[in-house]
């Protein structure tokens, strides 16, 4: 497991410096979902996979702008589901984006998870391993990942994260949102799953939302590349992840592109929203 987060954080110093220097313009290619690929999605995906192919340990992988598996060792143990680049369309606004990793063994159900690893390109650097346990890190001026801290999420947070097109939500989870906003939380939402997410963990607790809609009944986050690898993270983080009804971690995607609705949070936020979707 080593050699892959060895190779995530090669990718990751890589792909900062794509972003800071690097055309952030579209290009002239559609992803496996029919979304219009920036330049920046396309490189940080090939950097990605150019790291992944002198690790022996894994067998395949998988990406957000592709539409199936790309195979590498053949006597590999893990499979790897990644999103690139997520949130890239903020990039050319200068916000926070990230890269999602799942690292999986025999397919990829969310009980197949092993560890997860994301990173936030930000004002700074940071990268977060879940294992056991979530750890963070921090780049520094020679390029090395230092780390920094356990993350630990509170009973009850502050935050509220709530994702989707408000005139396709139900009245249920109208209500719901509302009802937390009464109660005091703050709004942070930026559009980006991992700048939102990582605040939401490191102040202590709240909760991210994205629900089934009208629109868009079976959620927009796709469970191998997004919605698994951040629902192990806040499990571990002492936290929970639902579709819903359900815990993300029991669900199984059917395709590499299968989405599902998501709320992450820490325990009282979920116990709420099982109280109004459950």
């Amino acid at each position: 497991m080593t050699e892959i987060f060895e190779a995530i954080k090669r990718s990751a110093i890589r792909i900062k410096e794509a972003i800071e220097y690097d055309d952030t313009g579209y290009s002239d290619h559609h992803n496996a979902t029919g979304d219009t690929q920036l330049k920046l999605d396309i490189k940080s995906d090939l950097i990605i996979e150019e790291e992944f192919q002198s690790v022996l340990s894994v067998k395949e992988i998988v990406s957000e702008e592709k539409e199936e598996a790309t195979p590498l060792h053949v006597n590999g143990k893990y499979l790897v589901g990644y999103d690139p680049l997520d949130g890239s369309s903020l990039i050319d606004v200068n916000l926070s984006v990230g890269s999602i990793f799942g690292i999986y063994e025999g397919d990829y159900a969310g009980s197949s998870l092993k560890a997860s690893v994301y990173v936030v390109y930000g004002p700074r650097v940071e990268l977060v391993i879940a294992t056991d346990k979530v750890y963070m890190y921090r780049l520094n001026k020679q390029n090395e990942f230092i780390f920094q801290k356990e993350i630990h999420l509170g009973e009850k947070g502050k935050l509220n994260a709530p994702g989707a097109t408000q005139k396709g939500w139900s009245k249920e989870h109208k209500a719901l949102v509302d009802a937390i906003f009464q109660d005091g939380y703050r709004l942070r939402y930026s559009g980006g799953m991992v700048p939102d997410l990582h605040q939401i963990l490191l102040k202590g607790g709240g909760l991210f939302s994205y629900p089934s809609t009208s629109d868009v009944p079976k959620g927009k986050l796709r469970m191998i590349f997004e919605v698994f690898p951040f629902a192990f993270v806040f499990e571990k983080a002492g936290g929970m992840a639902i579709d819903g009804k359900n815990r993300l971690l029991d669900l199984a995607p059917m395709h590499p592109h299968d989405t599902t609705p998501c709320f992450f949070g820490s325990n009282e936020e979920i116990k709420r929203v099982l109280s109004i979707h459950g």
